[in-house]
């Protein structure tokens, strides 16, 4: 009876966050991007930015004339991405470098091959993720949601900070943006039981995935002011999006889901939006430790702002990741 509690309660949670989102979908307009500034100089990682979401952030970054990284690890599909970006604007320049986020080795290696090439970073987009796997670990033996959607960006963000640190400048921050999820509402997080062992559910697995990057979010920007460096780092929240992310879904779920989908989700450019402007809007110059859903600062969860929460999650990440931990 303890097992099927468990299993159930993240995947009541999850539902009922996705039907809030739904909710809000059906009686609001998506966020229509304003003009914004020209970025021509400046040099962005995409994480997961072949595909979906994270093709359209790419796509409309470069078109502002901004160097775009495409880091992924499909490496044809990464490519192609290129040639259409490529093909449809000369504003600014593209290129796929191979990052597998499941791999702590593979994100090391993107760091020293990215900083081998002596480039500026001025922003970094967060964005890959899976969403209800079954139960996989990765390389380095985490729970796949854990291991990739978090653990993955938490060892690159901290890697790339120094080379975010001397791109940036007083008026001209250099920026961080992590793409979190309405799904973080229903996440619970347990610090002795990171991996899900105990009892392992996709649904919750996913979601305690995107209230960690929310935590971490809030809690490197508190390191980075404390600091007085010029980075700033924001999560956001695309809201639901028609993308290949819904494709482990049950057979009934994905049967509902698709009258659905047509109706109420948002497309990948409509749901990328909020990301692009994090990452290049005037209006956010310095500004830090936001939670944004629909082009607005929003509440995130309680416990996200859970300061104690916060920095328990991140010396136990330093520690599972081999970074030292000051």
């Amino acid at each position: 009876m303890w097992w099927l509690f468990c299993y159930l309660l993240p995947i009541i949670r999850l539902y009922l966050a996705g039907l809030k989102v739904l909710i809000y979908q059906l009686l609001n307009r998506p966020f229509t991007l304003p003009v914004l500034p020209r970025q021509h100089g400046r040099v962005a990682i995409v994480t997961g930015g072949a595909r979906g979401m994270g093709f359209e952030t790419s796509r409309h970054l470069a078109s502002l004339g901004m160097h775009v990284v495409i880091a992924g690890n499909e490496e044809d599909e990464g490519l192609a991405a290129v040639k259409k970006i490529q093909e449809e604007t000369d504003q600014g320049k593209v290129e796929f470098m191979y990052l597998d986020l499941a791999s702590l080795k593979s994100v090391r290696q993107f760091v020293q091959r990215f900083k081998s090439k002596g480039l500026p970073l001025h922003v970094l987009i967060n964005n890959a993720g899976v969403m209800l796997v079954p139960e996989r670990k990765t390389e380095d033996g985490f729970e796949l949601h854990f291991g990739l959607n978090y653990l993955g960006h938490f060892l690159l963000t901290n890697l790339l900070l120094d080379t975010l640190r001397k791109s940036g400048k007083s008026g001209q921050c250099s920026r961080i943006v992590t793409v979190s999820s309405a799904t973080h509402y229903g996440g619970r997080l347990d610090l002795n039981d990171l991996q899900g062992r105990s009892c392992y559910c996709a649904h919750g697995a996913y979601s305690q995935s995107k209230l960690a990057l929310v935590l971490f979010t809030y809690h490197l920007q508190d390191r980075l002011w404390a600091r007085g460096d010029p980075v700033t780092a924001n999560a956001v929240d695309p809201g639901m999006v028609d993308t290949a992310l819904y494709e482990n879904l049950c057979s009934p779920a994905q049967l509902a889901k698709r009258p659905v989908a047509k109706l109420l989700f948002r497309t990948p450019a409509e749901g990328a939006s909020t990301a692009i402007y994090a990452a290049a809007a005037s209006e956010l110059e310095g500004a830090g430790g936001l939670y944004l859903y629909n082009g607005r600062k929003t509440e995130s969860s309680v416990t996200s702002y859970d300061e104690q929460l916060q920095g328990r999650l991140w010396m136990q990440s330093c520690a599972l990741v081999g970074l030292q931990k000051a």
